[in-house]
């Protein structure tokens, strides 16, 4: 067996060893991304106030799921043109929103 340089155990290779199993556990324990006690858990926080159909600002309007800029827009324009709303069904009337987005909203929703 040929004797390889790699394997002498000199107090130095012994000492860098365990310097290198010490920073890799130190890297693994440390890491809370590697291991962690608890599971992380992350969750989207998505505003939910009540969105006032008459009242409510293109900023407002937008945080509506479905609702971009433009049918903000559009549902304020239908607003000033026909009037307030009489009912949150009549959000249907505009164009571009139908009734996945009323249902996907309509907790959120008031007149």
């Amino acid at each position: 067996m040929k004797n390889l340089p790699y394997i002498v155990k000199t107090p130095q290779a012994i000492s860098l060893k365990a310097l290198i199993c010490a920073l890799l556990t130190s890297i693994l324990l440390f890491t809370t991304d590697v291991v962690s006690a608890e599971p992380k858990v992350t969750t989207n926080v998505v505003m939910q106030q009540t969105v006032y159909l008459n009242k409510s600002t293109i900023d407002d309007l937008v945080t509506l799921k479905g609702i971009g800029h433009k049918k903000a827009q559009a549902i304020v324009t239908y607003r000033e043109r026909v009037g307030a709303f009489k009912s949150i069904a009549e959000l249907t009337q505009v164009k571009g929103i139908g009734e996945k987005i009323l249902n996907d909203n309509k907790t959120r929703l008031q007149i």
